[in-house]
């Protein structure tokens, strides 16, 4: 059934005018030719526009092969897939990142942690820029640690917090601390709730998530090759989180939140818990009930796009 009434207006108000990928750099202008070498493309190789100028909604998460299932799976709920369809990986000349296409979606791999997903998102805007896109929608999909919900519950972010809950990310350019804020679009997290409504298949909430350099240490692990603390230190602060708004903790929604908004980019981050930190550490869900929990934001951001295209 179609999106209608105010709901169908509320998912499309984004496209009814042009907004075009910005970029918060001059230089670029100047190059006469800008090679996206971690895609191993270039724009006096590949004719981007011819390429890229009819994507509306881009969806990155961690995995190469966790993006090629969703790029399969978006396919057959947009009816654009058919028996023996293949999708090439149109980055298949570097081993870094992976990406397809299907329709007005992008699906691109983004490593693990903020380095990563800052070197791809580099060139993925700017490639973004020379299409010519317009009216992106950008969403990241993924995993993370809950803090105090149950395992298999999505978090809708709302906030990109960093170690200390503070909704900013710092880098040091030159030499010199550049804070930036961790914006996220508030209505693209209202759709996206109205959608996990839709759906009514798993938990969803939206908190605030916060973002880490360190998987172990940095979100305050007892089973790294380093600990400096006690458990009772743990639960304090995990707790202290909590009290904050944060439900949930990963490595990339700050950065990703920072980047995407400088460049005019309407974003959000969908993950799913895949175990409870106050609980524990280690994850030992068996392996394919944690298949189904990573399919979990794949289903909710599918069904948005749906809903968007006006085909749910």
């Amino acid at each position: 059934m179609a999106a209608t009434g105010t709901e169908a207006k509320d998912l499309t108000n984004h496209h009814n005018s042009d907004c075009f990928v910005q970029l918060s750099n001059p230089n670029i202008a100047t190059m006469k030719e800008d090679v996206l070498y971690h895609f191993n493309l270039s724009t006096s190789t590949h004719d981007f526009p011819a390429m890229f100028g009819d994507v509306k909604f881009v969806c990155v998460g961690g995995s190469p092969s966790r993006m090629s299932t969703f790029i399969r799976y978006v396919a057959a709920e947009l009816g654009l897939d058919h028996p023996g369809k293949e999708y090439p990986n149109i980055c298949a000349g570097t081993d870094r990142y992976a990406m397809y296409k299907v329709g007005p979606v992008l699906s691109v791999s983004h490593g693990m942690g903020i380095p990563s997903i800052g070197i791809m998102l580099h060139e993925l805007i700017k490639m973004l820029y020379h299409a010519r896109c317009s009216n992106i929608t950008i969403i990241r999909i993924g995993t993370s640690g809950g803090i105090g919900l149950e395992p298999g519950s999505v978090v809708i972010t709302q906030q990109a917090v960093d170690e200390c809950f503070k909704p900013e990310f710092e880098q040091i350019v030159l030499g010199k601390r550049v804070v930036r804020s961790t914006n996220l679009d508030a209505q693209l997290v209202q759709e996206l709730m109205l959608c996990a409504s839709d759906l009514d298949e798993f938990p969803t909430v939206v908190g605030n998530t916060m973002c880490t350099l360190d998987f172990y240490e940095g979100q305050g692990r007892l089973d790294g090759a380093l600990c400096s603390y006690t458990e009772k230190d743990k639960q304090a602060y995990l707790r202290a989180a909590h009290a904050a708004g944060v439900r949930n903790i990963e490595m990339e929604s700050s950065l990703f939140a920072t980047m995407c908004s400088a460049c005019g980019l309407r974003a959000a981050v969908v993950c799913v818990t895949l175990l409870d930190r106050l609980q524990g550490d280690q994850i030992n869900t068996p392996h394919d009930v944690l298949v189904e929990y990573q399919q979990r934001p794949q289903r909710l951001v599918g069904h948005f796009i749906k809903k968007s295209l006006g085909k749910a």
